[in-house]
Parts: C-alpha cells; sequence; structure tokens
C-alpha cells in the first residue's frame, strides 16, 4: 500500500529518451545525429558507467578560483540557489542523483549512470522503474550511500510531513520539476541496493530529471535539522563543502573516496563578483583562475595576454517573458512586431562583442529541436510599423518591464535592455526598465509557484520580465510551453501544443521526439509568447595555468577533469 502523503506528493520529474540512455549517448536536445537502435515498448536498463582512470600525478593538486556572476554564494542545500549558476557551481559538484551527465565535450550532455549504475522499467508496468546502486558508496562523511537514503532524501523534497521535509529547498527546485509532464507517485526501497520509483504516467523523461533530485546524508539530516543542513552539508558529490562565508567565498576540497573520476584539483573556491569590471580586475591581479562573462570589449586583450578565452554554442535564451492576460501582450501582433523591432545582430556584434548569437524562436538553428519555422524574425522596424498600426494599438505604447542587474546567464543585462529600450522607441514604444537583484527577480517570478506572475500583487502593473534559460534537455519544454506549465508564467496555451508535448512525453524513439518538440518550436515562434532576442555563448576566460578543461554544450559544467599547472 501506497503511504498517503506519496500519493499527494506533487514529485515533478523530468527527464530524456530511455533510448539515449541505451546507447550511452548524449541528451533528446542534441544538435548531433546519434544512431538509434530500434524502438521498445519496454526500455532496458542503461549500461553500467565505468570510473575515468585516474590522470598522472603531475597533474593532480592545485587550486581553482572561480569569479562567479552571482552577487551571493548558492545554498549548500539538497538544492542551490541563485539560479542555474548555483546548481553549475555547488548543486552538481557537492552532489550525486541516481542519474549524472554525460560530459563529452561534444554534443549536449544528457543522462548518465550516476549513483545507480543501471535501471530498467517493469516490463508488466511500464509506470514502475527500478534502479540498482553501484556498490561501495560513501557520503561525504563516510556513511554509506543505500536505496534508504536516496528515499530519506526525497523526504526533504517531497514529503511535507517528514522531519527532513524542507518548504524552502523545495520551492528552489520545484522551477525545474515542474518542467515535466508527469508526477511520482512514489519513491521505494526495495533493498539496501535497489530503488523503487513509481510515476503516475508513461513518461519517458525520467531519468533527466533524477540527475536534480540529490542524495545527501539522512545522518547529517538528522543531526542537523532544517536550515542548518546547509551549512553541515554531507553529500555525494565529487567535491565536499569545507567552509562559506555569506557574499565574500565557498571552498569545496576532492573527495577521495567518490566514486567515479576523482577530481585533479585539491579544493575549489567560488567568489562573487556581479560585476563585470570587478570580475575582470581580480583575474588580471591573479585573484581569480576563471570567470565568466568577462566585459565584452576586454577580450581582444585578454587574448593578446595569453588568456584561455572559450565560447560555445549550448541551449540557452535571453529573452522578454510576457504577460499574455492584459494589454498589450494579449495582443500577437503586438508580440510578433516587437519581435521585428529588436537588431540582435546589433547586440551580439557592437555589444557583446561576438558572445551571443541572435534568438529568434526558443531553439537556435541547427539545434535538433529547431523545426522548420515558416517565419523568422530578422530585424525589420518597418515590418514592426506596419503590425502595430494593423494591431490598433495606440501609440507612443507604453509598457513596463523587470529586469534584473546581473545574475545566472543574464550577461550584461542593463546594457542589452537598454539597447532593446532604443530599438522599441524607434518603433513607437516607450519601456520602462525597472531593475532587481536576481534572486529577487526569481523569487517574484518563477519561485512564485505554478501559474502567471501577474497573479502576485507586486507585479500587477509590468507587462514582463527579463529571463534566461538554459534549456538543458526535452524535459523543460512542456513547463514552458504547456497549459498551465509549471515555467509558463505568461500563461500561454495553444491545444495543439499541449497536444504535441504530450506525443512527445509518451514516445521512447529519439528522433520522433527531436521532430515533434521541432513542430511545438514553429508554433510557438508563431504565436510569440515570448520576445526572443539573443542565444548566450558561454563566455570564459581562464588563467593559462588552468589546463585539461572541456567546455561542455551545456550550461552546467564538468569540473573533475582541469588541474592547474604548477
Amino acid at each position: 500500500m501506497v503511504p498517503s502523503w506519496l500519493l499527494n506528493a506533487k514529485l515533478l520529474i523530468f527527464s530524456s529518451l530511455l533510448l539515449v540512455l541505451m546507447l550511452g549517448a548524449c541528451g533528446g536536445d542534441s544538435d548531433t545525429p546519434v544512431p538509434q537502435a530500434a524502438a521498445t515498448s519496454v526500455p532496458v536498463a542503461a549500461a553500467a558507467a565505468t570510473s575515468a582512470p585516474q590522470v598522472a600525478a603531475s597533474k593532480q593538486g592545485g587550486e581553482l578560483r572561480i569569479g562567479m556572476t552571482a552577487a551571493d554564494i548558492p545554498l549548500t542545500d539538497i538544492q542551490a540557489d541563485q539560479g542555474f549558476e548555483g546548481w553549475r557551481f555547488v548543486g552538481f559538484q557537492l552532489n550525486n542523483g541516481l542519474t549524472i551527465w554525460d560530459w563529452n565535450g561534444e554534443t549536449i550532455p544528457g543522462p548518465a549512470p550516476g549513483l545507480a549504475e543501471s535501471w530498467e522499467i517493469d516490463p508488466n508496468d511500464p509506470l514502475r522503474w527500478v534502479f540498482h546502486l553501484r556498490d561501495g558508496l560513501k557520503f561525504h562523511d563516510g556513511t554509506d550511500i543505500d536505496a534508504d537514503a536516496v528515499v530519506q532524501s526525497a523526504y526533504r523534497l517531497f514529503n511535507e510531513d517528514h522531519p527532513n521535509y524542507s518548504a524552502k529547498v523545495a520551492g528552489l527546485g520545484n522551477w525545474i520539476w515542474s518542467g515535466s509532464c508527469c508526477a511520482a507517485e512514489s519513491f521505494k526501497a526495495l533493498d539496501s541496493r535497489t530503488v523503487e520509483i513509481t510515476t503516475t504516467e508513461v513518461n519517458g523523461f525520467v531519468p533527466y530529471g533524477l540527475a536534480s533530485v540529490h542524495v545527501v546524508s539522512p545522518k547529517a539530516l538528522a543531526e542537523w535539522p532544517g536550515d542548518e543542513f546547509a551549512t553541515h552539508h554531507v553529500g555525494s558529490g565529487p567535491f565536499k563543502l569545507v567552509d562559506q562565508t555569506p557574499r565574500v567565498s565557498l571552498t569545496m576540497e576532492r573527495f577521495e573516496d567518490y566514486w567515479g573520476n576523482k577530481p585533479n584539483v585539491d579544493r575549489v573556491i567560488l567568489r562573487p563578483l556581479p560585476e563585470p569590471t570587478t570580475r575582470l580586475a581580480a583575474l588580471l591581479a591573479d585573484e581569480v583562475d576563471w570567470i565568466d562573462v568577462p566585459p565584452p570589449d576586454s577580450i581582444p586583450r585578454l587574448k593578446k595576454d595569453g588568456f584561455d578565452v572559450r565560447i560555445k554554442e549550448y541551449p540557452h535564451v535571453w529573452p522578454y517573458q510576457l504577460n499574455l492576460l492584459k494589454p498589450p501582450f494579449d495582443n500577437k501582433l503586438v508580440r510578433q512586431a516587437l519581435n521585428y523591432a529588436v537588431d540582435r545582430e546589433g547586440i551580439c556584434r557592437d555589444l557583446l562583442n561576438g558572445t551571443c548569437i541572435p534568438a529568434t524562436s526558443f531553439a537556435y538553428p541547427g539545434h535538433a529541436s529547431f523545426g522548420n519555422p515558416a517565419q523568422v524574425y530578422d530585424y525589420n522596424p518597418e515590418k514592426a510599423r506596419e503590425l502595430l498600426a494593423e494591431s490598433g494599438v495606440e501609440l507612443p505604447l507604453k509598457i513596463k518591464l523587470l529586469i534584473s542587474t546581473s545574475g545566472s546567464g543574464q550577461m550584461l543585462p542593463i546594457q542589452m535592455n537598454e539597447f532593446v529600450q532604443r530599438n522599441f522607441k524607434d518603433v513607437g514604444v516607450d519601456m520602462e526598465l525597472v531593475p532587481s537583484d536576481w534572486n529577487a527577480l526569481l523569487s517574484r517570478t518563477i519561485f512564485a509557484g505554478r501559474g502567471n506572475y501577474s497573479f502576485i500583487e507586486e507585479n500587477a502593473d509590468f507587462d514582463g520580465y527579463n529571463i534566461s534559460w538554459a534549456y538543458i534537455a526535452p524535459y523543460q519544454w512542456p513547463g514552458f510551453f504547456q497549459t498551465n506549465g509549471g515555467l509558463n508564467t505568461q500563461a500561454y496555451s495553444n491545444p495543439e501544443v499541449d497536444r504535441l508535448l504530450k506525443q512527445a512525453q509518451t514516445s521512447f524513439d529519439f528522433d520522433e521526439q527531436d521532430q515533434i518538440l521541432g513542430q511545438v518550436n514553429e508554433i510557438v515562434l508563431e504565436d510569440a509568447p515570448y520576445i526572443f532576442i539573443v542565444h548566450d555563448l558561454n563566455p570564459r576566460v581562464l588563467n593559462p595555468r588552468v589546463k585539461g578543461y572541456v567546455q561542455d554544450k551545456s550550461w552546467f559544467t564538468n569540473l573533475q577533469d582541469l588541474w592547474i599547472e604548477k
């Protein structure tokens, strides 16, 4: 019998295609074609991952210092805050889930065996998943990782009646899990190495979601209840927490008993440096070894001075998320008009120095889910004026947008928004920009719960907000575009999109799922529930002492293989 708390839990877990897991390949969003096996109605167990061999002793040791774009250190709990940057540098470094990311540098990472070495779906019940843990797993405190620890960790996120539960931490993960179509009915330990997860409907996205359902020490959860656990974190990842000082720094050390590829560096130190010029100054003063989002005009100098400057295409979009429930953005013609009004090439060329590419839809051209859209929003102010005239709105049109001053994936938000503000002015639209701290903006929008953000009283007079999305896998598409999807704060609704998303969720064929999501992208482009602006290229600068780093086609990153040259 399933306990009542499990029947009522709103566990939203999202994942990728099981065929990808069968092949040990990248995720369903990959922009590189992957040979496919024949589709089966019941996916088989994923192959066990082998630990990578350790590097030579000369590549061991050293200290990696990172200048983050966040204004504060991320929360060190079972989930992180500070947007996806918190997950990048803390969440996926301190923790593992039953699955982890398949880092390869060439394709968009998909799920790979993590704490679970294999899994299968019950051939007699497609709602029942069985995961098999590796032997000899240890937490950072030396205690064993077993099936009960997986269940106890799930309690922190999904069981409101359990002492482990934290509403604060569960809320941080909800904006990710809500991207899934399917709720899990229960977590259950069948024996010390076997975990059963039962879902409420057929869903091929499950293994993706489990990469973000992290497993932490039950002993530490009991010893440090509530918010205290965050300062005494004991996880299962390649690094362990050493110390932290809010708004100053966070230190992690290599976990010597890690089951997989042990990090080469001794420790990683994170420093929150939200201002681009401050990050640059810290890099030039040899106070940090790594910064993201350098001031764009500094890039030629950095290259000349021998710094390792990286950019790489990956799934990311920097849009305006609109309130479709009230004028003027309840009118599709207005939304389309402003998409034509944005000089995306100018932003990437003149402002960001080639560290972005224009965004004319949610996915970028060449992405497996881009589809074959009938139109693309090029820079056409005259077309924008024609559509505004056709829409019947009175000019000058006044709109108000909530923006951030910095943040995870936000690039240069003040300057970029001011650039778009001038574009809009040229077509008769006056846009007022209201700056906010990044975490505060998230709390007022996607963290505020499912549904349209205008329901929150303090947002009632806003017409939209600027955000950035790293759509890391197919699991997120339902959240963004399905009616009442958890990330669909603009209240977008299209019955055909809903039908296609359900079809994609229940398919286990890699190519079919890409093709379906491509159709979704085509419809969304036409409906224009967002104003699409640019795709980030993940600009990153490393001190030349940092060796062996491979930048992935992902917002997240692997810190285990790099080392510091002495």
